[in-house]
């Protein structure tokens, strides 16, 4: 039987999460972030789960029978560094992480210590054709093969 995914929206908003921060930087980094994907996007914040603020949804479904909802695009401010969570498989995302900034990668997501790290254009263009590219497709390229090449 496939589980539901645990993250989910809640009715926690944005803005009291990001006050918590201890670091003044941090929550001014995050609520920068904030303005940056909702611009990006086209979507207002919203938190998902405990921890990530995000912006816009899609209804996912894996071949195991898995199947959810998340955020199209999103970050997380982790102890060590910012999660990002924009990589999608777009045909633009190699160019644009050679032009970021200091950055560290993981299979769907990025690592950034902070934002004054990064080139914020950069990443508001990486926002943008990463949330269009999961809007057209409906799931992650990074972490699912595409609906094309499953069909094969």
């Amino acid at each position: 039987m496939a589980t539901a995914n645990k993250t989910k929206a809640t009715a926690v908003t944005p803005a009291s999460f990001i006050a918590k921060l201890g670091d003044t930087k941090r929550r001014a980094d995050a609520n920068a972030l904030v303005t940056l994907f909702a611009r990006a996007t086209g979507e207002r914040a919203t938190m998902w789960g405990p921890s990530i603020v995000g912006f816009g949804s899609y209804h996912y479904r894996y071949d195991s029978g898995r199947e959810g909802d998340m955020c199209i695009a999103g970050f997380s401010p982790r102890a060590s560094a910012f999660a990002i969570y924009v990589l999608s498989g777009a045909k633009t995302e190699s160019a644009l992480l050679a032009k970021l900034g200091k950055h560290d990668r993981g299979k769907g997501c990025l690592y950034i210590k902070k934002l004054a790290d990064v080139d914020a254009g950069v990443l508001e263009e990486l926002v943008r054709t990463s949330s269009a590219h999961t809007r057209a497709t409906q799931e992650c390229g990074v972490c699912v093969q595409p609906k094309a090449k499953r069909a094969k």
